[in-house]
């Protein structure tokens, strides 16, 4: 059996695996939900360390001359801060009302006579 037909076979979110059984059902889900959580016990997944590492490299780098690397991570920390580095989209406007439709600018353009008019 290939290896994916082997992982597929024991994650009961899969057709391959309709058959498992209950005890390998919660198995699976208890380890999936631990792996999820564990995710808060390493520091780099957390902001605020991500942004204390790059204020430490942008000070050295600009306390070494090299503007264009501190000015790189100035740009990081700032997209950081501004949630560039997240899956989540806002889906509603302040206070929950609708976010404002973005206008396209429209050109008209006007086709010359020629005399045929």
């Amino acid at each position: 059996m290939p290896a994916a037909k082997l992982v597929e076979s024991h994650d009961p979110n899969k057709k391959a695996a309709s058959g498992l059984a209950p005890k390998w059902r919660a198995l699976f889900e208890e380890t999936r939900k631990t792996f999820l959580e564990d995710t808060a016990s390493i520091a780099i997944s957390h902001r605020a360390v991500r942004l204390r590492a790059l204020q430490r490299m942008a000070d050295k780098a600009e306390g070494q001359g090299n503007m264009v690397l501190a000015s790189s991570l100035l740009k990081q920390a700032a997209e950081e801060v501004g949630g560039s580095y997240t899956n989540r989209r806002e889906l509603t406007g302040k206070d929950g009302k609708d976010l404002p439709v973005p206008v396209s600018p429209v050109t008209i353009f006007q086709l010359p006579d020629n005399g045929r008019g």
